[in-house]
């Protein structure tokens, strides 16, 4: 059993996370600003506030913990991109904080830096929105950072480019900075998929200090 502590445990990817690492029988503290908003009610889940945007509450809730997941993403309107890198960086501030105590911190990535097979990253595909860009780069400037980080155990998983709730098949292909395709030439991974991904390399890591990709 893992002491896990889930930032944005109630956003739709941390829920589904909660939900995976419940079942396979692990402890979760869920860190949310609003415990109102969490509805998932288990003998092993509790639920604390905290803000990922600040070190010393990464720090508090990050203490006895064995890994740390950050779900906290750009995708809930403009006001929210300006925060993936300034998140990451208050993550790791408040990890090394604990020093060799720390716990490993597994985080949500975004799948816009990841390369396509015509050499070219996923931001780079005409016709993208403004705001899905913004969001793109945001997480590849978080990914940057994370990568300038060698006194914690991180580890970032970038999903398909196309992510959304659908079913839990418990299976996937990985990658490491490449785009996850299908021989349709499709890139999608559920939801709950994506958690079974994230919490496998919980039980099992292969990527400390670096960036994969999932996928179908």
């Amino acid at each position: 059993m893992t002491n896990i502590a889930v930032f944005g445990a109630n956003g739709t990817i941390g829920s589904a996370i909660v939900r995976e690492a419940l079942g396979r029988g692990h402890t979760v503290t869920a860190v949310v600003r609003d415990r109102a908003k969490v509805t998932e009610r288990h003998a092993n889940l509790t639920v604390i506030t905290g803000d990922a945007l600040d070190a010393h509450s990464v720090a508090a809730a990050a203490k006895g913990q064995d890994v740390v997941v950050s779900a906290v993403g750009g995708g809930d309107g403009p006001g929210h991109i300006a925060t993936i890198k300034p998140v990451a960086v208050a993550l790791t501030e408040g990890l090394r904080t604990l020093g060799e105590q720390a716990p490993r911190l597994i985080t949500v990535g975004g799948a816009g830096s990841l390369h396509t097979p015509d050499g070219k990253k996923v931001w780079d595909a005409p016709g993208l929105p403004d705001f899905l860009l913004q969001i793109m780069h945001a997480h590849g400037d978080a990914l940057d950072h994370y990568r300038t980080v060698t006194d914690v155990d991180w580890t970032s998983i970038s999903p398909a480019a196309m992510i959304e709730p659908g079913t839990r098949t418990g299976g996937y292909r990985t990658a490491l900075d490449d785009l996850v395709i299908d021989g349709d030439g499709n890139s999608v991974i559920s939801v709950e998929d994506y958690a079974v991904a994230l919490l496998d390399e919980i039980e099992r890591p292969g990527h400390r200090r670096r960036r994969f990709a999932v996928g179908y």
